[in-house]
């Protein structure tokens, strides 16, 4: 135990800390304190309390001379004072002093050229175990001589008593201070908060000072060293797909795309849902799940039995691991050469096709419109899906106008000859509640044979309606389905829905119009944008 190391910097008195302890100690101390319990494979689980997500009405950006002119305002990205964040940073300075703390030194990006160190001073335990196991850990020599290039300060205890004296919403914040390199989190104790405030810092820094591109993306390698990138929201496929036995994981969600033509990932570890995991869904995560990873707001049994199926706490239940917890991963965690991307979309419409091919315009278009669909609960009598869109598939941790992610994107596929892809996970043969979802087996095989090239010379026809490009064979896939239309009997029914469908994207993608070169907005659906059904 070592105590007020450089901790007087940051200008906390009094303080214990434990520094750079191990995983096992730390699940000690948790359970020791109270704060978690074993599960019967003696992982540890823990309860984050109030806020069991992250609360993106309460994330902020100070707004300085370096950030004005440089992010995108507005609802995802709100503006709060220097004063107001000096003043929130010395209450939680004081609250965090004469008291017992656990700081972990880690670093982001797995490519040393931008590797950036992080010191992380936590209120709780378990805290650090997650930092421990979704940073990069550093060897002895380097926590030898560490210097943080961040500094994250949670203080899950601490909440405001007068939020709108200090600029913010209520009692809870995540702030980002890019002049003074600190990431302030109070009030609430969701361990994702930290692992997104840095990502969200690393997609102001990496496109404005590095010419990189950062990417909420999973990403794998083949034996031949042909790099392939997931983009998807929740629930549309990304960690499994991903997930491929005959290619090694890059990283499950984070990862920058350099000028080099190299890919990287941000991470250490991997956060990974896991309501209704089974062995047999998503055999890897399930593994993972031992000695070292750390549960959220799980429920289980006297016995420790894990019921994944319980979300009687959130149906956001989570688990952090550090990558090594999984068999089949690139070491380092970065490689060269992306030859494809696939952009994931759960269509619960049933219009899209299963696989398409993107051109430059249109993967700029999808990318910035970063669409899915979300089924509507499970009332009675409702069974109309509802058009969820993202920008670039992770808009909440996104500072800069998504037009600028999306020409990096653009200009890169370009240069580096890249094949884009959209593939619909989602319904074939009518909506939800009329059509099925498309079985899991068929979206492996298109995404199989788009790897080992068995689309480079196939037959493309175009969607009359979004204008993409749909291949009229592929080894392993019935036939019918790959033009979604032939898979609805009344035909008439799936232009209708189609052209609903292409609405909701004109309409989405009007707040970026301003900023997106014509190659961009030609990219989109084919029909007019002031089409409009009589039914709508």
């Amino acid at each position: 135990m070592e105590t007020n190391r450089n901790m007087e910097t940051y200008g906390l008195k009094n303080v214990t800390v434990k520094w750079n302890l191990s995983p096992e100690e730390l699940q000690k101390i948790t359970i020791e304190k109270g704060m978690g319990k074993e599960t019967k494979n003696g992982t540890l689980a823990i309860n984050t309390g109030k806020f069991t997500g992250r609360s993106p009405q309460d994330r902020f950006i100070v707004k300085d001379e370096y950030t004005a002119d440089k992010v995108w305002w507005g609802k995802t990205n709100k503006p709060v004072s220097q004063e107001n964040f000096d003043k929130l940073k010395a209450n939680v300075v004081n609250y965090l002093s004469n008291r017992e703390l656990y700081v972990r030194d880690g670093y982001v990006c797995a490519d040393p050229t931008y590797k950036t160190d992080i010191r992380t001073v936590a209120e709780y335990p378990w805290s650090s175990s997650f930092v421990h196991n979704m940073f990069l850990r550093p060897s002895e020599e380097e926590l030898a001589n560490f210097d943080e290039d961040w500094l994250i300060l949670c203080a899950p205890g601490y909440v405001c008593d007068d939020p709108k004296a200090y600029g913010i919403r209520q009692g809870n914040f995540s702030i980002i201070n890019f002049t003074d390199k600190i990431a302030l989190i109070g009030g609430s104790a969701y361990t994702g908060e930290m692992k997104k405030g840095i990502f969200s810092a690393l997609n102001l820094i990496l496109p404005v000072e590095k010419n990189v591109l950062p990417m909420h993306c999973s990403a794998n390698v083949g034996e031949d060293g042909d790099t392939a990138i997931f983009f998807g929201l929740s629930g549309t496929g990304k960690t499994t797909l991903s997930a491929d036995p005959k290619r090694k994981l890059i990283g499950d969600d984070e990862h920058g795309w350099t000028a080099e033509n190299n890919i990287f990932n941000f991470e250490g570890g991997c956060y990974a849902k896991v309501i209704d995991l089974s062995e047999e869904k998503e055999p890897d995560i399930f593994r993972a799940i031992k000695p070292g990873a750390l549960l959220e707001n799980v429920v289980f049994d006297e016995n420790g039995d894990v019921d994944y199926m319980d979300s009687t706490i959130t149906q956001n239940t989570r688990v952090s691991y550090p990558i090594y917890h999984i068999d089949n991963i690139a070491k380092p965690s970065y490689a060269s050469n992306p030859k494809n991307i696939f952009f994931l979309t759960a269509d619960a419409f049933g219009v899209l096709p299963p696989v398409s091919k993107l051109t430059p315009g249109q993967a700029a278009y999808h990318f910035i419109s970063g669409y899915t669909a979300k089924v509507a609960g499970t009332e009675a009598g409702i069974t109309e899906p509802v058009p969820s869109f993202s920008a670039c598939f992770g808009e909440p941790f996104m500072p800069l106008h998504p037009t600028k992610y999306a020409e990096m994107l653009s200009k890169k596929m370009t240069e580096a000859g890249v094949n884009v892809w959209l593939i619909n996970t989602g319904w074939s043969g009518g909506p939800y509640g009329t059509g099925s979802r498309i079985k899991l087996k068929y979206t492996r095989a298109m995404i199989t044979e788009i790897l080992n090239g068995s689309l480079d010379n196939i037959e493309f026809e175009q969607h009359p309606i979004f204008g993409l490009f749909m291949p009229k064979y592929c080894p392993n896939v019935p036939t019918e389905m790959l033009n979604p239309m032939n898979t609805w009997i009344n035909k008439s029914a799936y232009i209708s829905k189609a052209i609903h469908l292409a609405h909701f994207f004109h309409l989405n993608f009007e707040k970026f119009a301003n900023e997106a070169s014509e190659q961009i907005i030609e990219g989109g659906p084919l029909i007019d944008e002031h089409h409009k059904l009589e039914h709508m």
